[in-house]
């Protein structure tokens, strides 16, 4: 290894180490502030960084919560997909579609830094459209399931249903949410899993 090399590696270090810690001090505050409240230099102070240190890894605090947003959904892919390897064996395409929804909103319990950012639309068009692309995105593994495992064609006809069916379920989901009981909430995903079913599986 040259002596760059070695240089470089302790700097890529810290640099990642500090990306991290931007990254989870702004998701500390989403979790515990109100979004309106959250500033550059407040997340600067949470990450106890200087507001030009901060500025050196990214532009606005538009760019951080995009990052989160790009982080935490690789995150709920690698779990889906883990999930869907585990029971290839029986599958049911009904009850796979209801648990990648189900999957989702457990997710979206367990880090309410980023239910703030998916279900307020915080997320800019340009990540969201690369989070929704069914190539690259959590809906490629959808894709997969409908392609291989219920014998839909693939195709651009596919990948459309496949983001309508993602915009609406982020837009349902958030209506859920703002239900003033747990009952209502579910009546209202129970319905989402219906219009899902029949869209996708034509169920």
């Amino acid at each position: 290894m040259s002596e760059n090399s070695n240089r470089r590696s302790p700097l890529q270090a810290r640099s990642n180490e500090t990306v991290r810690t931007i990254l989870d001090a702004t998701s500390r505050l989403l979790a515990a502030q109100p979004f309106e409240q959250i500033t550059t230099s407040r997340i600067a102070t949470e990450a106890d960084l200087s507001v030009g240190a901060l500025y050196r890894f990214y532009n606005d605090k538009q760019e951080i919560f995009d990052a989160i947003a790009v982080r935490e959904l690789a995150e709920f892919r690698e779990r889906i997909a883990a999930r869907v390897k585990l029971r290839r064996l029986v599958f049911s395409p009904r009850k796979s579609l209801d648990g990648i929804l189900d999957s989702y909103i457990e997710f979206l319990e367990e880090r309410p830094h980023f239910r703030v950012l998916a279900l307020g639309r915080h997320i800019s068009d340009r990540t969201r459209e690369g989070q929704s692309n069914p190539e690259t995105g959590p809906g490629g593994i959808l894709q997969d399931l409908l392609v291989k495992n219920v014998g839909i064609k693939p195709g651009k006809t596919l990948q459309l249903r496949i983001r309508l069916a993602a915009e609406v379920g982020d837009r349902l989901i958030a209506y859920a949410y703002s239900q003033p009981t747990m009952k209502e909430r579910e009546q209202v995903l129970g319905e989402l899993k219906e219009m899902l079913a029949k869209y996708l599986l034509r169920l």
